[in-house]
């Protein structure tokens, strides 16, 4: 087998290694209506996958929801669904009447500080999301004090905000990033910095410096697992296409992209043998297959597509590699 056959096989048992561990985010709404089924691969921050394609049927039966049930779920739930589709002045107005019909619930909260924010009104922002937090301080899976130093930065209005402004600490300027924080501590930051990441990037889209800012400092707690270096790459990359840069980004991505080609060069030989086994069970299935034309003819076509894609990927990789490697020796 030559080494470029040797490497799309690499890519294809990375790639299985990465399917193989997803986690689901799944949000229904009052009426059971699904508005998001995510997977979460590691902690790459992609934002919802919205499913709504019929919005004026989702909300008419909502509104017919709370009809029947006066339950305010309802209403609330119309008024995420108003956000979705970039709404917010409709949507504000539905939650400050949710609020004078029944004050200090916490999703009522919640949704009128994002709306603020989502209209540059960060002032109001503050003041709903610190009284969310109040009524359920575990909300949003502990992570709202980040939402919080978030909007300090933009009341503020700091030009060029740090990592460490918004978790209070840093990484070091090495090329390898380093902490002082134990394992839990480091778990706990890398969820909340994740949770935050995922619902801005569902409603904003590159460029935003505090969004690439966070990106970097989620890829650098990634850097820390050895195992995930795919995935950190992954996360460095999308600071930089929302606008992070620095150097020592770039250093720090060239570091994932040479350990994925250690990966594969220490891996080699039972990459090799597996490869091996795959071209003999390919060989049996192809004879197997040539007994019907059809099914031979539709495989050949799905196989030489899975081909083409491996080719652009391994195409990719080698230029990402090689435009960082300029960047570092220049």
């Amino acid at each position: 087998m030559n080494r470029f056959n040797f490497f799309l096989v690499v890519l294809v048992l990375m790639s299985f290694k990465t399917f193989a561990c997803l986690n689901w985010d799944i949000k229904r709404l009052k009426n059971k209506v699904e508005v998001y089924h995510d997977h979460k691969e590691y902690y790459v921050p992609k934002g919802h996958n919205f499913k709504i394609k019929d919005f004026p049927a989702l909300i008419l039966d909502l509104e017919r929801g709370y009809e029947k049930t006066r339950d305010l779920d309802y209403l609330s739930d119309k008024g995420y669904v108003l956000i979705i589709q970039g709404k917010y002045d409709e949507a504000l107005k539905l939650y400050l009447e949710i609020e004078k019909i029944k004050p200090n619930r916490y999703s009522t909260a919640s949704n009128i500080g994002t709306l603020y924010e989502l209209m540059g009104e960060n002032q109001k922002a503050y003041e709903w999301i610190q009284k969310s937090v109040k009524i359920n301080p575990n909300s949003h899976e502990g992570s709202e004090w980040l939402h919080i130093k978030i909007l300090e930065a933009k009341i503020k209005k700091i030009q060029n905000p740090t990592g460490e402004f918004f978790i209070g600490t840093n990484f070091g300027s090495e090329i390898v990033a380093k902490t002082n924080l134990s394992d839990e501590e480091l778990t706990k930051l890398q969820d909340a910095i994740f949770f935050q990441l995922n619902e801005r990037i569902s409603f904003i889209k590159p460029k935003d410096q505090i969004i690439s800012v966070l990106l970097f400092e989620l890829g650098n707690i990634s850097s820390m697992n050895e195992n995930v270096f795919s995935e950190t790459s992954e996360i460095f990359e999308l600071s930089r296409k929302y606008g992070f840069q620095s150097n020592l980004l770039n250093e720090r991505l060239l570091v994932c992209y040479e350990k994925m080609n250690e990966y594969c060069l220490k891996n080699g030989k039972e990459l090799y043998e597996s490869a091996v086994h795959a071209d003999t069970l390919n060989d049996k299935l192809a004879k197997r297959i040539r007994k019907n034309d059809n099914i031979f003819n539709e495989v050949l076509i799905g196989f030489s597509i899975i081909t083409l894609i491996l080719l652009i990927c391994s195409g990719v990789f080698f230029l990402k590699w090689k435009k960082l490697k300029k960047l570092k020796t220049s």
